[in-house]
C-alpha cells in the first residue's frame, strides 16, 4: 500500500508515485480496487481464529498450543503458519517475571 499511503502520509501525489516507482496509475487502481484473493481471505480467517483463540487463552497460549487449539477445531494448518500470524498480529505472552533497569541495576517486580 505504499503507492496509497502517499497522498495521506507525505502530500505525495498518486500519479508522481506511480511515475517515480515506474508503475502505471492504471495497474494501480485495478490492484487497490480489486477483490480479496483466496489467498488473502484464507489469511484473514486465520488471523480471526489465532485471535480467537490467544484471546481466549487470557493472552497465555503461545503458537503450539494455540496450534493444537486450531487442529481441534478442524483447521488444516501448520504450526509455522500459525506462528507466522502470531507475529505479524504481535501477540505476545505475558512475562514470567517483571523487571525494570533501576541506577544501572536490574530489579525485580515480582519480589
Amino acid at each position: 500500500m505504499f503507492i496509497a499511503d502517499q497522498p495521506t502520509s507525505h502530500d505525495v501525489p498518486r500519479a508522481v508515485s506511480c511515475r517515480a516507482l515506474g508503475v502505471s496509475q492504471s495497474w494501480f487502481y485495478k490492484w487497490h480496487d480489486r477483490a480479496p484473493t483466496p489467498a488473502q481471505q484464507r489469511r484473514a480467517a486465520v488471523d480471526a481464529a489465532v485471535d480467537a483463540s490467544f484471546d481466549g487463552s487470557g493472552a497465555s497460549y503461545g503458537s503450539p498450543r494455540v496450534y493444537a487449539d486450531l487442529l481441534a477445531e478442524g483447521w488444516t494448518i501448520s504450526v509455522n503458519t500459525v506462528a507466522e500470524s502470531m507475529g505479524s498480529s504481535l501477540h505476545q505472552v505475558g512475562l514470567a517475571s517483571a523487571w525494570r533497569v533501576d541506577g544501572g541495576k536490574i530489579v525485580s517486580l515480582t519480589a
